[in-house]
């Protein structure tokens, strides 16, 4: 790799596991990495040329950081929470930043995202009307179940299932504790097919990188699902870009996006697409990384360019991106566990000598603790698997393979794993 920003300094907000992969590409092009967070032990200080225990959200702060270590740019990591802060502290240091205040806006707030869909023929999750008060003339006209979530969460914190209406008052609570903005919504839950969508954005070009079917868990009664993986490309990639795509286009050259990485999360029924979340940064579940071994390139090496220099690069994006992953099948599994402690954790130790695995990221080791207020989140998540293969049978095979093979267990020895998808079903194999 040639290294024409050799020794820059790189500050990237936020320090969780899912950022660690940005910190050790950045490592590998040479940039001096330093990374920030409020939590002195997050995984991606480890890795990082220099860290700091400055909260991602105190914009004062990190501004006085990047003067004191005369950085070369800004960039922020794998959490949503810290955009609009990046984009303050970009603007205040005349730093190149990806978003602008008003793209900001609109991603920051589900109530604000799911308005600006509409405009556009993006359809949304249908709604129900309630707010602080409870008004039982609105209360009544909910028909469960419902999610009950903040307008500003992520990785599912803040959310509740209600199944009757004795379970709202709760999930209010629950949701304005969690919102920063003091705001919620309650939507009719969706028991259907659930999708992701991943946008490349450079000069102006929009690119849907990849279209997936996502499959979460319904081992968690009342809280919301978590993620158990997704196989790409998506089932319905077809009908996606015939009824969507083109309308999604069109919202993000309105709101000006001309550089970045964006995520839709949508659930698909009844040949409808209903639109429920988005990010606009690179994502935990790290589709960028089944990318760089299918396209070539490299999602978090246009995000650091662009930081440092204000250019993604010169690669043309619309002749190396490829939705339908140039004929092959691919896939992420998600290893989610139950509340307790880990003790022992077995059958990760030939992953990285096994050419179907791509990538593997580990945010719980042996000795960690799973608490009851991490069910219903990502926190759950022990690893992320990335397997690449040349047909759907090789890419069942690999992941039933380690669906097997994969042992986590408390201190009791009981069996800690939730579990996995039906690999075959998802692929149309039964």
């Amino acid at each position: 790799m040639d290294k024409p920003l050799m020794g820059k300094k790189l500050l990237i907000l936020g320090a969780n596991a899912e950022t660690s992969p940005l910190v050790h590409y950045a490592n590998s092009m040479g940039i001096k990495t330093l990374v920030t967070s409020n939590n002195p032990a997050d995984d991606a200080k480890q890795y990082a040329w220099k860290s700091f225990d400055v909260d991602g959200l105190d914009v004062s702060g990190i501004i006085s950081l990047a003067r004191k270590e005369n950085v070369d740019g800004i960039l922020v990591g794998v959490a949503d929470i810290l955009v609009p802060a990046y984009c303050k502290v970009c603007d205040a240091l005349d730093f190149h930043c990806y978003a602008t205040r008003e793209i900001v806006k609109v991603f920051s707030y589900k109530d604000v995202f799911k308005a600006t869909c509409e405009k556009y023929g993006i359809h949304g999750i249908p709604e129900y009307y309630l707010d602080e008060e409870m008004k039982k003339s609105d209360i009544d006209k909910i028909e469960y179940p419902v999610m009950v979530k903040p307008v500003d969460s992520y990785s599912g914190i803040g959310m509740s299932v209600c199944f009757h209406k004795e379970e709202l008052g709760e999930a209010v609570k629950k949701a304005l504790a969690a919102s920063r903005a003091k705001r919620f919504i309650v939507e009719k839950y969706m028991e259907c097919e659930d999708m992701g969508i991943y946008y490349t954005f450079k000069d102006g070009s929009c690119s849907a990188s990849c279209v997936y079917d996502r499959y979460t868990t319904n081992e968690q009664d009342g809280v919301s699902r978590v993620c158990l993986g997704g196989t790409y490309p998506s089932k319905h990639i077809k009908e996606y870009f015939e009824r969507m795509h083109e309308n999604a286009c069109r919202m993000f050259k309105a709101i000006g996006i001309e550089n970045g990485i964006l995520m839709l999360s949508a659930f698909f029924k009844d040949g409808e697409f209903y639109v429920y979340d988005t990010g606009f940064r690179l994502q935990g579940e790290a589709p960028h990384l089944l990318m760089k071994s299918i396209h070539g390139f490299d999602q978090r090496e246009m995000l650091i360019n662009f930081a440092l220099t204000g250019s993604a690069g010169e690669m043309d994006l619309m002749k190396v991106d490829d939705p339908y992953f140039r004929g092959k099948w691919a896939a992420t599994v998600w290893v989610l566990l139950k509340k307790g402690k880990i003790c022992k954790i077995k059958g990760l130790e030939d992953i990285e000598n096994d050419s179907r695995i791509v990538a593997n990221i580990q945010r719980l080791h042996e000795g960690d603790e799973i608490p009851v207020e991490w069910i219903g989140t990502e926190k759950q998540v022990m690893t992320r698997m990335y397997f690449v293969c040349d047909s759907k049978k090789e890419l069942a095979d690999a992941i039933f393979e380690y669906s097997q093979k994969i042992l986590v267990t408390d201190i009791e020895g009981n069996n800690m794993r939730l579990r996995e998808f039906n690999v075959k079903e998802a692929l149309e194999l039964e």
